[in-house]
């Protein structure tokens, strides 16, 4: 492209030189021949006064005494003869050979004045016209190419860049440049170039928070399923298997479930399908779901508080973050873990708490943030089971970090939707 630009460049300023350079030629020569002609006529003219005012002042003057006089009046380059009647020629200067320029006047004593001038003076003028139109030509040719060097330049590298921005793109690095090269096509152009990259960052983005969710998500199902598929495998007690296989059937619905609940915030995290149910099913299901797995810790998992309580959420998703904090004091916390639920307000509260060293203080806050985490975990948990909370309007707190008690705050009182599909607030109870 930068050759082609150049090319194109100094193509259209050779054009430009020969139409307006061959004009001017043209028109140059034309003047300086005219202006030659011009010079002669004058001179003749002026020659044919002088001899006019001599021959006035004396008839008799002889051509030797009138040449004498008119040697100081003809330049050295030019020749002049005056033919007088009745007395010889008067022959000044020397005559030029080849082709001249000339001029004839007719005095008012009769006399005829001749001048002539050779041509090449005329030449050597042209000549020095054409060189000067030459060099200044040349200078425009060195200076289109230096523009057209830096104008190529100007527009290739940025092309080169933005196409060297799209290869990146395209190779997986969605990081905007910001960057801008003062010419507003190609600064449209970057402009495109960035916003795209910001929204393939933003889908890269969403699709490894959502692999990074399923895998962690997915793993205490899977685990629990392989469990109950291997105790399938060790009896040979009908009865055993038909539980098994039930409690196996439960696993995979819960699977279904929580790869929809993903799917569905990813799309939009704020999306939820909350009904009022029975916090004591989820409890207990959780409850028996997890105590094998603390059994062979040897710790023990219990429940307690008000019982009955109607909440408003996704079962599913309360079970998720249930099974987040459970597993969470599994791993990190010591002693007997309790669910225990109570009510605040129009809330139904569920704590879950251990008898183990706590939070770190370094932590705090930010136990919630993705990446966070005590040990060596993901620190995927409980970012994805404050998402959960959130999604159907509840919210997941750390109340106290030693020892350690999260509460999970659900709405007791379910959200009245208006026809056109909007919450207008809660009804009574």
């Amino acid at each position: 492209m930068r050759r082609r630009l150049i090319q194109s460049t100094l193509a259209v300023v050779l054009v430009v030189i020969a139409v307006f350079g061959v004009s001017l030629v043209i028109v140059e020569t034309r003047t300086i021949s005219n202006s030659a002609q011009e010079r002669v006529d004058s001179e003749a003219l002026r020659l044919a006064s002088i001899v006019d005012g001599r021959l006035m002042d004396d008839e008799k003057v002889t051509a030797e005494v009138l040449k004498e006089q008119l040697k100081g009046q003809v330049t050295e380059d030019r020749y002049a003869l005056v033919s007088m009647p009745g007395k010889d020629p008067v022959e000044v200067g020397s005559r030029p050979t080849g082709d001249v320029i000339h001029a004839t006047t007719r005095g008012e004593e009769g006399e005829t004045v001749r001048v002539e001038e050779p041509r090449s003076a005329v030449t050597r003028e042209v000549g020095r016209t054409l060189l000067i139109i030459g060099l200044v030509a040349l200078l425009a040719i060195v200076a289109a190419v230096l523009l057209a060097v830096r104008q190529a330049s100007r527009l290739a590298s940025p092309l080169t860049d933005l196409a060297s921005t799209a290869e990146r793109l395209g190779s997986g690095d969605p990081r905007p440049r910001h960057k801008r090269y003062g010419v507003p096509e190609l600064d449209r152009v970057a402009d495109v170039l960035d916003s795209s990259a910001e929204r393939i960052a933003r889908m890269l983005t969403a699709e490894r928070r959502l692999a990074a969710d399923a895998s962690h998500q997915l793993r205490t199902p899977l685990t629990a399923l392989s469990m109950r598929l291997e105790e399938i495998t060790l009896t040979d007690d009908p009865d055993t298997v038909k539980e098994e296989a039930t409690i196996a059937l439960t696993q995979v619905e819960r699977l279904t479930d929580v790869v929809e609940r993903l799917l569905t915030n990813a799309r939009d995290p704020r999306t939820g399908s909350a009904v009022s149910f029975d916090l004591d099913e989820v409890i207990q299901q959780q409850v028996a779901e997890w105590r094998p797995a603390y059994r062979s810790e040897g710790r023990a998992i219990v429940s307690s508080g008000k019982r009955h309580l109607q909440a408003v959420g996704t079962p599913g998703a309360v079970a998720q973050v249930l099974a987040a904090l459970i597993e969470n004091s599994l791993m990190h916390g010591g002693g007997t873990v309790a669910l225990r639920t109570r009510v605040t307000g129009n809330q139904a509260v569920i704590e879950v708490t251990d008898e183990g060293p706590g939070v770190p203080s370094d932590l705090g806050a930010r136990i919630f943030e993705r990446t966070i985490s005590g040990r060596n975990s993901t620190g995927i948990g409980l970012a994805v089971a404050r998402d959960l909370a959130e999604a159907d309007g509840g919210r997941l707190e750390m109340l106290q970090a030693k020892p350690p008690v999260f509460g999970l705050f659900l709405s007791r009182t379910p959200l009245r939707k208006t026809p056109a599909g909007g919450d207008s607030g809660p009804t009574v109870r």
